[in-house]
């Protein structure tokens, strides 16, 4: 009953501190990145700075999959933004994949699959890469399902 009162900016404020969060998050996983692909002349399987990198990682992609990209849809339901959900519908495809190519990445490393040296660099670059176009499928996402209906978010409803 509460819920059926709560004005748009109370239901939808907390996507924003939500997104918020999320993007304090993709911050330390750069970070996490940057140090690790820093390391001269290779990172090394196992060492603690690859293994706080791949918990970051998994955070990261977990908090995207089962938080952040429901809650953008359900706003964008809420507001029958039709042409946010069928632009989420042409991009979470893949961003999936990304997703997928990333766990990977971090069982290879829980299982002791990971590679050393120049190889486990090469998958380091891959994955940067991966992680890259996912950031701007982010962006896209948000932009287009959660910033459009800012102003609709600050009107009572």
């Amino acid at each position: 009953m509460l819920e059926s009162c709560q004005s748009a900016q109370e239901r939808w404020g907390g996507v924003h501190l939500l997104i918020d969060r999320w993007l304090r998050e993709r911050h330390e996983l750069i970070k996490a990145f940057e140090a690790l692909h820093a390391e001269v002349p290779a990172p090394k399987a196992h060492s603690a700075e690859l293994l706080g990198f791949c918990q970051i990682l998994v955070d990261y992609v977990s908090a995207g999959h089962f938080e952040v990209y429901e809650q953008l849809m359900a706003e964008a339901r809420a507001f029958g933004d039709q042409r946010g959900l069928e632009l989420a519908k042409q991009i979470y495809p893949r961003i999936e994949a990304i997703t997928e190519a990333a766990l990977a990445f971090n069982d290879g490393c829980d299982n002791g699959d990971s590679r050393e040296g120049e190889c486990l660099s090469s998958e380091l670059k891959r994955l940067g890469q991966l992680l890259h176009e996912r950031f701007e499928l982010e962006d896209c996402l948000i932009e287009v399902l959660h910033t459009a209906h800012s102003s609709q978010v600050a009107q009572p409803v």
